[in-house]
């Protein structure tokens, strides 16, 4: 029984150390708490000074191409548009054209989907042209970079 009085006695020790440190940071005076803050945030970069490591743009790389949904947001927008001329927001022609597409069957949608894979297996073709240009040093890096750095 002594043993457990003394293992009791050691955590209740210690956590009333650790109690006593919580109470100490209380106690302190919000001016106090404001100032540490301060001086921890001080220490940290300011976000406007970093620098993110922006991606070069390259005019010569092609686009990817729209995904099914875009094609049929296309034919769906002017269909609703002539449906119903006096809705002119695009939240809500997103809105109606997303519920659309939700209660679409597959074979309604398998043309789009078709057009979506034709675009881009061309993308595909134009990525593995652009990338043999690039390793070959077709084109010149250099040049790009000094462009759009002025």
């Amino acid at each position: 029984m002594a043993k457990k009085a003394k293992g009791s006695h050691s955590t209740t020790s210690a956590s009333a150390s650790s109690a006593s440190g919580k109470l100490v940071l209380r106690i302190k005076s919000n001016e106090g708490i404001k100032r540490s803050v301060r001086q921890t945030n001080s220490r940290k970069k300011p976000k406007a000074k970093l620098k993110k490591n922006k991606r070069k743009f390259d005019a010569m790389k092609p686009k990817k191409p729209p995904t099914a949904f875009f094609y049929f947001l296309e034919d769906f927008r002017k269909e609703f548009q002539e449906k119903n001329p006096d809705v002119k927001s695009m939240r809500d022609i997103g809105k109606a054209c997303g519920e659309k597409w939700k209660t679409m069957s597959y074979e309604e949608k398998v043309q789009y989907y078709d057009v979506a894979t034709d675009k881009r297996a061309e993308f595909d073709r134009a990525m593995a042209e652009y990338n043999k240009k690039i390793e070959s040093g077709e084109f010149d890096e250099t040049d790009e970079e000094s462009e759009f750095d002025e």
